[in-house]
C-alpha cells in the first residue's frame, strides 16, 4: 500500500475514533495482505503531525496514544461553542492534585501538611470523580489512610506522555498559567481565608470566654475568702462580748 493512503487513513481514523489511539490500535486497522509495518504507521503519524504545523489543530502524544485537538492558541473562541460556563476548579483543589503528581503515591495527610491547610473531602472527592487521581493503597500506620497517585486520564488531560514532562515546581509557581483552560474559582482564596480568620475568632472567643471565666472563678474564691475571714470576725466578737459580759458580772 502506497504511503500516502496510509496517511490518509490513519488520518481519518484519529478524526472518526472519538478517543486516542495508540500505534498497535492504528495498525490492527489494516490487514496482513496489505503488509503494513510499524515503520510505516510512524512514517504516517510524523507526517500528519508536519502537515498540523501553522494549523489550528495539532497531533500530539499522550499517554494512551495519539489525537488530534485544537491549539490551546485558540482555546478562547473555541470555548464560545457551548453556553455553559466551563467547570471552574479551586486553587485549592489544583494545589492537591498538583502535590499528588510530584509526591505521588501521598495521603491526604501529606498533602495537608505541606499545604498547611485541612484538604476539603469534596476535593478528594472531585478528583476521584474526574479520574484524575486513584487510591493505590494503604500506608502502614494507624488508621490506613489511603495512598493516591495520578492516572493516565491525568496525563491526557493535560496534554503529558508521562510524568517525566510534568513542569519543574518553579515552573508553576504561577498556578494561573499552569492550564489556560483551567478556570478559578476567584472566592476560594477568600473563602480559605474566611475559614482560617474564622477559626482564629472561633480561638479568640474561647480564650476570652476562659479567660472570663477564671476571672469570674477568682473573684468568687475572693468573695468567698472574704465571706470566711468575715465569720472567723463574727466569731471573735462574740467571744469577746461574753468575755465582757462575764466581767461586768463580777
Amino acid at each position: 500500500m502506497q504511503q500516502e493512503k496510509i496517511i490518509r487513513i490513519i488520518e481519518a481514523a484519529l478524526l472518526a475514533a472519538g478517543s486516542t489511539l495508540n500505534k498497535d490500535r492504528m495498525l490492527e486497522l489494516f490487514t496482513e495482505d496489505e503488509k503494513v509495518k510499524p515503520a510505516d504507521i510512524k512514517k504516517a503519524i510524523q507526517s500528519l503531525q508536519q502537515e498540523a504545523e501553522g494549523r489550528g489543530i495539532e497531533l500530539i502524544e499522550v499517554s494512551t496514544g495519539y489525537r488530534y485537538q485544537a491549539r490551546q492558541d485558540y482555546a478562547e473562541w473555541i470555548a464560545r461553542l457551548w453556553e455553559e460556563r466551563p467547570a471552574r476548579y479551586s486553587r485549592a483543589l489544583l494545589e492537591t492534585l498538583s502535590l499528588i503528581a510530584y509526591r505521588q503515591p501521598a495521603t491526604r495527610g501529606d498533602v495537608e501538611q505541606v499545604r498547611g491547610v485541612s484538604v476539603s473531602s469534596n476535593i478528594i472527592k472531585t478528583l476521584l470523580e474526574r479520574e484524575w487521581v486513584r487510591v493505590v493503597g494503604h500506608r502502614d500506620v494507624p488508621g490506613k489512610p489511603a495512598l493516591y497517585a495520578t492516572t493516565k486520564q491525568f496525563l491526557d488531560y493535560f496534554g503529558l506522555k508521562s510524568l517525566d514532562e510534568l513542569p519543574s515546581l518553579a515552573e508553576i509557581q504561577d498556578l494561573d498559567n499552569l492550564n489556560p483552560e483551567l478556570k478559578f474559582d476567584q472566592d476560594d482564596k477568600q473563602t480559605e481565608h474566611l475559614d482560617e480568620s474564622q477559626s482564629t475568632t472561633v480561638l479568640e472567643q474561647d480564650t476570652e470566654s476562659e479567660t472570663a471565666q477564671g476571672e469570674v472563678e477568682t473573684e468568687i474564691a475572693f468573695e468567698k475568702s472574704d465571706l470566711d475571714d468575715s465569720e472567723e470576725l463574727t466569731e471573735e466578737q462574740k467571744d469577746l462580748e461574753e468575755e465582757i459580759a462575764l466581767r461586768s458580772d463580777d
